[in-house]
């Protein structure tokens, strides 16, 4: 893999564990970008970057991805909490304005976590008896509830499952609702759990991230993979899921 010359936008705790990773995998960070120092994008480093990283807030996502695309800069964005906004730059790479790669999740475990609760969703159809649900839990620093990793699981349940028409924030769901708990404590890097419950036993299903390291890596590869293509990128499109 070609050494790439990467900007972070965001430097918080995630930039700093994707700074040590993308260093460790033979990077050049050549420019970081926090909160109020958008003056930065028009910096000659970061027209001279390879590849951007976006981690910051829901508020300054847009603006930052926007700024990336004009400056003709591929971006990465692992940002949740802004999908309102999405579709109008997945649009503009679509026609060959930019390049996008976004993804809920970048952790290679939970990428896989969706495949298997996809197939789950299909079978448990031969099993109307049981009640479905969803739970997540994230650290106290965490701005958006549900995570965007709990509305892309659910997202893929609700494909396998059309007795089911949506999916809500609570814990008394109406008739064909998928319920999703949300908790924020401590500094839990994220935890996700699907239970099926019947009046005779419990199905559950969970995938808990043990650090940052894991949505570090796979933000690294998304942008290794941003350099060679073009348009609205994915993490089925890297890891061919589709």
């Amino acid at each position: 893999m070609q050494a790439l010359k990467i900007v972070l936008i965001g430097y918080g705790k995630m930039g700093h564990v994707i700074e040590e990773i993308a260093r460790a995998r033979g990077h050049e960070i050549v420019l970081t970008i926090d909160r109020d120092e958008e003056h930065l994008f028009d910096d000659p480093r970061f027209a001279a970057a390879d590849v951007a990283i976006e981690f910051t807030a829901p508020a300054m996502a847009y603006d930052n991805c926007r700024r990336a695309i004009d400056r003709g800069v591929p971006v990465v964005s692992g940002t949740t909490g802004w999908a309102d906004k999405l579709p109008e730059l997945r649009e503009r790479c679509e026609a060959g304005e930019g390049t996008l790669f976004w993804s809920s999740n970048y952790s290679i475990g939970v990428q896989l976590f969706l495949q298997i609760n996809r197939r789950v969703a299909e079978l448990m159809q031969a099993a109307p008896g049981y009640r479905l649900s969803l739970d997540e839990t994230h650290h106290i620093h965490k701005l958006d509830a549900p995570s965007g990793t709990a509305i892309t699981l659910a997202e893929t349940i609700l494909a396998g499952r059309p007795e089911l028409h949506g999916w809500e924030l609570t814990d008394k769901p109406e008739p064909g609702i998928l319920p999703i708990i949300a908790h924020r404590e401590g500094e839990v890097p994220g935890i996700h759990t699907v239970t099926y419950t019947s009046e005779v036993d419990r199905i559950i299903l969970t995938h808990e991230a043990f650090g940052r390291q894991g949505f570090a890596l796979g933000a690294v590869l998304a942008a290794e993979y941003a350099y060679t293509h073009r348009g609205w990128l994915t993490m089925d499109d890297l890891l061919q899921l589709r």
